[in-house]
């Protein structure tokens, strides 16, 4: 009977283990576009790289799986999650009402500002409010008219940015009246063009503008006009994820609240950005 008894817990501890290490290995697919540097890019060898990246593999430690990181278009992102080719995003995506009808969001992981860029001899640099940082939400009497000090010298020039993102969104709501929008599927695109002449300026988060100006072929080029954040353009960059899969907002809101409350996030931005763009809220 003993040895019935003892065989019964053997038993017992093994299947336990064996389902902990099921646990374990678990496997989540993150998509990023791999083009956005410094949120995520492909480095040597077509390595993906970038502050994301680093930042999914913190987050999926925390939740005792196994992260794959895929890259994929940014124009066809949203639909590929919701046919169930990954199982989350991580893409520089910020959270707004629009995207909210597809899809759901984990908790915010960083937050930043949008802004235009040109050339430093450009009429743009004229742009009012360079250096402050103003919230379609919080401060709208004060950014609506900052925007209208801006069309004066906006008007007529053409203004690059990154098709079906919120900075596309931004433009189409405010000065579509106002400038020509020439929309890249990437911002390498519009950068290049911008250092080309092609276009007067372009518009997107000074994040991304940041690891561009460090590159010296774009030496010239400056941030102008204050920085926005709010309305058409998001309550921070957080994780996309299915509407279906509550659980798995839970486990990445549980993962991002621990990065955040122990400096992870902090060190991580101050690493990719130079700056700490930790959420507020």
């Amino acid at each position: 009977m003993k040895l019935f008894k003892a065989l019964g817990l053997g038993l017992l501890a093994t299947a336990l283990a064996a389902g902990a290490a099921g646990a374990q290995t678990k496997t989540i697919k993150i998509a990023t576009e791999g083009a956005y540097a410094p949120w995520n890019f492909t480095g040597a060898g077509g390595k993906l790289e970038g502050f994301e990246v680093d930042l999914a593999a913190d987050l999926c430690k925390r939740m005792n799986v196994t992260c794959e990181v895929v890259a994929q278009d940014w124009d066809g992102i949203i639909p590929a999650l919701n046919a169930k080719k990954y199982d989350a995003i991580m893409a520089g995506m910020n959270i707004t009402d629009k995207r909210l009808e597809a899809i759901n969001f984990s908790r915010s992981y960083a937050s930043g500002l949008h802004g235009f860029g040109a050339m430093k001899d450009s009429p743009l640099a004229k742009l009012a409010g360079t250096g402050q940082r103003l919230n379609l939400d919080k401060d709208a009497e004060a950014a609506k008219k900052t925007i209208e000090e801006w069309k004066p010298i906006l008007k007529g020039k053409t203004i690059g940015v990154q098709g079906s993102t919120t900075n596309s969104a931004f433009l189409e709501k405010y000065l579509k009246d106002t400038i020509t929008i020439r929309e890249y599927k990437t911002t390498e695109q519009h950068d290049l063009d911008l250092a080309a002449g092609r276009v007067d300026g372009i518009f997107a988060a000074q994040s991304s503008m940041k690891a561009t100006l460090d590159q010296p072929e774009f030496k010239d080029m400056a941030m102008m006009g204050a920085g926005m954040s709010g309305d058409v353009l998001g309550r921070g960059v957080a994780v996309g994820l299915r509407k279906d899969d509550a659980e798995l907002k839970k486990n990445f809101d549980t993962a991002i609240q621990a990065a955040i409350a122990d400096g992870t996030i902090q060190k991580l931005t101050e690493k990719w950005f130079k700056v700490d763009m930790t959420p507020q809220s």
